[in-house]
C-alpha cells in the first residue's frame, strides 16, 4: 500500500510538472523595483515644496527626496500637524489574457494612509500603516485591453492616532510617499492563497495551506541548491479550502547564519487531477528554542547574537532602497563579523529578508512602535500583513512587538496564532518572555545586574553610538562580560548607518538633524569609522590569546573557536613576515599558508606557524583568517621588533663638535647644523633651527595631569655629548627633565614624572606645533585609525601616512581616517610641514602620539561622550582618555573607560613614569 501511494504521488507530480504552463503567479510591475529604476507617475502634493503642482515623480520613492512636501524628523512639531497629502495617477493596460483570473494590486509599502481607486472606484478600505504589504482584488474594476487609471491618495500623517504614535513620532526621519514597489499579481481563479512552512532541524516539515476556489489536493516537492529533488513528494488533502500536513525528511542540510542552506519548495495545487496553480518558496530547516534561565538555541546549539539595529535607509532616497542595497548591507554587516540584525523599528523590504536568508543573518523582525503602539484592531491587521510576507524566512528568529514601551500586549496571542513556527516574541527594552532586553545599561549596573539575574540577557540596543563614541568604544569590555556570562545571548548595537538625508530644500546638503541621526557605525554612504574595524576584531569568531613575539617563540598561538557550528579546520589561514623600514620594506611579500587546526566550536587549540630561521629579523608578523566561504575574518598583526631595536636604526653617529653658549635666560647648543635654545629656568625647548630656518616646534615638554616643577637646570658635557638636566627633589622638584644633544645633531629627551592625581584622564607631555603648518604625518605604529582608551582594537601595526584633515566623525565631509586624535604604539613619527620636516622616535613601548584636538562636534544635547585632550598641539602620552556614548559617560562603559590609576607613594623614582623621545631636526632625514 505504501509503495502504491508513493508511486501515485510521483505520477501526480510528474503530471503536474508537464502541464504547468500558465499556472504560475504572474507579477506585473506598475512601478520600479527599487530606488534606481522608478517609473514616472503623475503626482501632486498639497503642502510644502511644489505644493499644488501636477508633475512627475518616480515610484517607488519618498516625495521629499524629489523636491516635494516638507522634511520632518520624528520629533518635529510640524510633522504632527499632518497636512501633507500626495496624489498619484498612473495608467496601465490590463492584458486580455488576464480576464477570468484574479488580479490583485499589491503595494509593498505606502507612507502612511493610502486610498486606492481604479477607474474612479474604490479598490477597498483605506490602508493605514506604512511598512506593510497590502493588496486589493481589482478584477471586477478593470477594463480589458484598454487603459485603466490608477489613483492613489496618500496621507503622510495617518488619520489613526495610534499609527502616528507607532510610526511617526520616533527618533528617526519620517517621510511620505509610495516608497516600495507596486505590482499586479495575476492568479488563476483556483489558487494557493497562503502557504506556511515550519521546517525543523530534525527534518520535520509542517505545512499549512490556504486555498481560494477549487482544489482537492496539493503536492510539495523540495529541491536542493543544485536543483536536485530532495526527499519524496508530500501530499496534502484539502478540505474547506485548507490543508495541513506533517512530513519527515532525512538528514537535511540545516540553515544557520554560518551555513545558510536553503531548499526550494515547489507547491502544486490540483483539482480533479488537473493542475490549478504552482508556486515556489525557499525554506530552511532550522529549529529555534528558548530555554528559560539558559539561552537561545539554534539547531540545538547555544547562540551569542552579535547584532546591530538597521533602518531601511539611503541618503538620496530615504526609506526607498533596492535589492542591491540589501545585498550590500548584509555583506557589510557580516564583514564586521556580526551574525544578527534587528529591524528598527518596522518590517524591512522583502528583498532584505531574502538576502538574510541566502547570505546568513539572524533577524529580529519588528512590528512598528516607538514609545507608542498600534491599537488592537489595526495592530492585528498590520501584524498579519507582516507575518504573511515573511513567515517562511528562516532568517527570522524573533518577532518584536514594538519598541521601548510601544508594546501592545493584546497582540501577543496573534503573533503565535499567525505564525506556524511560533517564534519567540520579544519586547525590546523590557523584561518579557524570559528575556531581559533593557537598553543602554551602564556597564557597572547592567553587567552587575545581569551577573546576578535570572533572565536571558539580550539588550536589543546597547552602546548607543554617536560620532566617535559607542559602538567600538566599550564593546571589548561588554563583549568579554557577555561572552563569559552563560545567561547572555549577546545583543544588538545601535545602530548600523548614519541617517544623513539629502535635503533637496537646502541645496543638497546631508542632514542628520544635528546629532539625532548620527548614530551609525558607518556614514550615510557607508563611510567606515574606526569602530567598524574595532567591532570586526572584537567580534571575530576566531579569538587569539595574547602572545608576545620573543626570540624563543615557537610559532604556536592559542586560539579559541567562537563559532557556533564551524570547525576551524574548515577555515583557512596565511601568514606574512614584513620588513617595515629600509630597502627591504618594498619587497613584495607572498603569504604563506598555515595548516588549519581541528578545533571544534567553543573549544581552544593551537594554531602552529612554521617560521623560517630568520623570522626574528623581521619587524612584524601578520596572520589572516578566512571563513569557509572565503571571506576574510580578520588580519591580526604582531610587532616583532620592539621600539628599542627600531630606535637603534634611527640613531645617527655624527662627528661634528657640539657648541654651547649661555644667555641670561637660555642654554644654546649647536650640533651638525641644528641649533637648540632651551630655557634655563623651566627646561622647555624654546626654539629649534636648521639650515632651512626655524622649525615651529617648541614650548615642551609640558606635563599633562602632572605638576610642571622641573627646576635647578645645569648644563654639562659627557665626552662629546652635551647634557642639560634638572635636579630631583622629592618635595618640590620630583618631576625631572634631561636633554642630551649628540654630535649628530639629534636630541634626546627623558622626562621622569608622577601624575598629579591617583585617578587621571591622561598623562604625557605636550609641545606646540601650529596646526596651520601641518601637511601630513608618517608614523610607525598601530593605524591608520585613531584610538581611545576604551577602543584599542581594529588597527594594524605598520607604517602609515596621513594627510592633514579637520574631519569630525559623523559629520560632513565624513573623511576617514581622521587625522586628529590619539594614535597607539608609536615607534617613530615624521612630521611634514610646509618647507620643513622632522622625526621623533622612542625606545620605549606603549607610547601614544596625540595629533591636535578634534574640533567640537554638533553635540548640543548630549555631553556624555566627554572626549578629553591635553593642552598644546602635539603630545606624547603614557596614557590617553576614553570616550563615552550618546547615553553613557566613559567610565560607565566598562573598566577600559575608567580613568587611569597611578601609584606615586612618596614620589619614589622607581615608581615614576618615563617618556623618552629622540628628535631629528636635520635636513638629511
Amino acid at each position: 500500500m505504501r509503495l502504491y501511494v508513493a508511486i501515485l504521488f510521483t505520477l501526480l507530480f510528474v503530471h503536474a510538472t508537464r502541464v504547468s504552463v500558465g499556472q504560475e503567479t504572474v507579477r506585473h510591475y506598475l512601478s520600479g523595483t527599487g530606488k534606481d529604476d522608478g517609473v514616472l507617475w503623475d503626482f501632486s502634493v498639497s503642502e510644502g515644496m511644489k505644493a499644488g503642482q501636477w508633475t512627475k515623480i518616480p515610484v517607488p520613492s519618498n516625495w521629499e527626496l524629489h523636491g516635494f512636501g516638507k522634511y520632518n524628523y520624528g520629533f518635529d512639531k510640524e510633522e504632527k500637524k499632518g497636512k501633507e497629502i500626495g496624489r498619484y495617477r498612473h495608467s496601465f493596460i490590463a492584458d486580455r489574457s488576464w480576464r477570468g483570473k484574479q488580479v490583485n494590486i499589491v503595494f509593498e509599502g505606502v507612507m502612511t494612509d493610502a486610498e486606492v481607486r481604479i477607474n474612479g472606484q474604490l479598490a477597498g478600505e483605506v490602508h493605514r500603516g506604512a511598512f506593510y504589504t497590502f493588496k486589493y482584488d481589482i478584477s471586477k474594476l478593470l477594463k480589458w485591453g484598454k487603459p485603466n487609471v490608477l489613483e492613489v491618495e496618500v496621507a503622510k500623517h495617518s488619520a489613526d492616532k495610534s499609527v502616528n504614535a507607532a510610526e511617526r513620532e520616533g527618533d528617526f526621519w519620517v517621510f511620505g510617499g509610495i516608497f516600495r514597489p507596486v505590482f499586479l499579481e495575476i492568479l488563476p481563479v483556483n489558487h494557493i492563497e497562503r502557504v506556511s512552512f515550519d521546517a525543523q532541524a530534525d527534518g520535520t516539515l509542517r505545512t499549512k495551506l490556504i486555498v481560494k476556489g477549487r482544489g482537492d489536493e496539493a503536492i510539495i516537492q523540495l529541491y536542493d541548491r543544485e536543483g536536485k529533488k530532495f526527499g519524496r513528494p508530500v501530499q496534502l488533502d484539502i478540505n474547506d479550502g485548507q490543508a495541513y500536513e506533517e512530513a519527515r525528511f532525512e538528514q537535511p542540510q540545516l540553515w544557520s547564519a554560518e551555513f545558510p542552506h536553503l531548499y526550494r519548495a515547489e507547491v502544486v495545487l490540483l483539482a480533479g487531477g488537473t493542475e490549478q496553480h504552482r508556486l515556489t518558496q525557499k525554506i530552511g530547516f532550522r529549529t529555534v528554542e528558548v530555554r528559560k534561565r539558559d539561552g537561545v538555541y539554534i539547531n540545538g546549539t547555544k547562540i551569542k547574537f552579535k547584532g546591530v539595529n538597521r533602518h531601511s535607509f539611503h541618503p538620496t532616497s530615504g526609506r526607498t532602497t533596492s535589492k542591491a542595497i540589501s545585498i550590500h548591507d548584509v555583506e557589510l554587516i557580516k564583514e564586521m563579523n556580526m551574525n544578527a540584525v534587528r529591524m528598527a523599528h518596522y518590517p524591512p523590504d522583502t528583498h532584505f529578508l531574502e538576502v538574510c536568508d541566502s547570505l546568513g543573518l539572524y533577524v529580529m523582525n519588528e512590528l512598528g512602535g516607538w514609545h507608542g503602539h498600534y491599537d488592537t484592531p489595526i495592530g492585528k491587521k498590520l501584524l498579519k500583513e507582516m507575518i504573511r510576507v515573511s513567515e517562511n524566512s528562516p532568517s527570522i528568529i524573533f518577532w518584536a512587538n514594538g519598541n521601548e514601551g510601544g508594546h501592545n500586549s493584546e497582540l501577543d496571542s496573534s503573533f503565535f496564532a499567525e505564525d506556524i513556527q511560533r517564534r519567540p516574541l520579544i519586547y525590546p527594552w523590557a523584561v518579557y518572555g524570559g528575556f531581559e532586553t533593557t537598553h543602554y545599561r551602564e556597564y557597572n549596573y547592567g553587567i552587575g545586574t545581569y551577573d546576578h539575574g535570572h533572565h536571558i540577557v539580550m539588550p536589543t540596543e546597547f552602546l548607543h553610538g554617536m560620532f566617535d563614541g559607542g559602538h567600538g568604544a566599550g564593546l571589548e569590555d561588554y563583549w568579554k562580560a557577555m561572552w563569559n556570562n552563560p545567561l547572555s545571548a549577546g545583543g544588538f548595537l545601535w545602530d548600523f548607518q548614519d541617517q544623513g538625508v539629502v535635503r533637496t530644500d537646502k541645496g543638497g546638503i546631508l542632514d542628520t538633524d544635528g546629532n539625532r541621526g548620527a548614530d551609525g557605525i558607518v556614514g550615510p554612504y557607508y563611510e567606515r569609522e574606526g569602530s567598524f574595524y574595532a567591532i570586526k576584531e572584537v567580534w571575530s569568531p576566531i579569538y587569539f590569546e595574547r602572545r608576545e613575539m620573543t626570540p624563543d617563540f615557537n610559532g604556536e598561538f592559542i586560539v579559541e573557536n567562537r563559532y557556533a557550528f564551524t570547525n576551524i579546520a574548515d577555515c583557512s589561514f596565511t601568514y606574512a613576515l614584513r620588513h617595515l623600514q629600509g630597502d627591504r620594506s618594498n619587497i613584495a611579500v607572498t603569504p604563506v599558508r598555515i595548516a588549519s587546526p581541528d578545533i571544534a566550536p567553543s573549544a581552544k587549540g593551537i594554531l602552529k606557524i612554521e617560521l623560517p630561521a630568520d623570522w626574528y629579523s623581521y619587524d612584524a608578523l601578520y596572520i589572516t583568517a578566512k571563513d569557509p566561504h572565503g571571506k576574510e575574518i580578520y588580519t591580526w598583526s604582531f610587532p616583532i621588533a620592539l621600539p628599542e631595536r627600531v630606535a637603534e636604526t634611527l640613531k645617527k653617529h655624527g662627528l661634528s663638535d657640539v657648541h654651547t653658549e649661555e644667555t641670561a635666560t637660555s642654554f644654546v647648543v649647536t650640533a651638525n647644523g641644528v641649533r637648540y635654545q632651551i630655557n634655563k629656568e623651566n627646561g622647555l625647548l624654546e626654539s629649534v633651527q636648521n639650515a632651512k630656518g626655524i622649525i615651529p616646534f617648541a614650548q615642551g615638554p609640558v606635563l599633562q595631569e602632572a605638576v610642571n616643577n622641573y627646576g635647578g637646570f645645569v648644563m654639562r658635557r659627557d665626552k662629546d655629548t652635551v647634557i642639560i638636566e634638572s635636579t630631583f627633589d622629592r618635595k618640590e622638584r620630583y618631576n625631572t627633565l634631561s636633554w642630551k644633544i649628540f654630535p649628530s645633531g639629534q636630541l634626546k629627551m627623558h622626562v621622569q614624572y608622577f601624575p598629579e592625581s591617583y585617578f587621571t584622564r591622561f598623562v604625557g607631555v605636550n609641545f606646540n606645533l601650529p596646526e596651520k603648518e601641518m601637511k601630513s604625518v608618517e608614523y610607525m605604529g598601530m593605524g591608520p585609525y585613531r584610538v581611545w582608551k576604551n577602543r584599542m582594537r581594529g588597527n594594524q601595526f605598520g607604517v602609515w601616512e596621513k594627510a592633514y584633515n579637520d574631519a569630525a566623525t559623523g559629520e560632513i565631509p565624513f573623511q576617514y581616517p581622521e587625522f586628529k586624535g590619539y594614535h597607539a604604539n608609536m615607534y617613530w613619527a615624521k612630521f611634514k610641514l610646509g618647507t620643513q620636516s622632522f622625526t621623533v622616535f622612542t625606545d620605549r613601548e606603549d607610547v601614544f602620539l596625540r595629533l591636535y584636538t578634534p574640533k567640537e562636534q554638533q553635540d548640543t544635547e548630549w555631553k556624555n561622550m566627554e572626549p578629553t585632550f591635553p593642552a598644546g598641539d602635539i603630545s606624547f602620552m603614557n596614557g590617553i582618555s576614553a570616550i563615552g556614548t550618546k547615553t553613557q559617560k566613559p567610565e560607565t562603559t566598562g573598566p577600559m573607560g575608567m580613568k587611569h590609576v597611578y601609584y606615586d607613594f612618596e614620589k619614589e623614582p622607581i615608581r615614576a613614569l618615563h617618556m623618552v623621545l629622540y628628535f631629528d631636526f636635520s635636513i638629511e632625514q
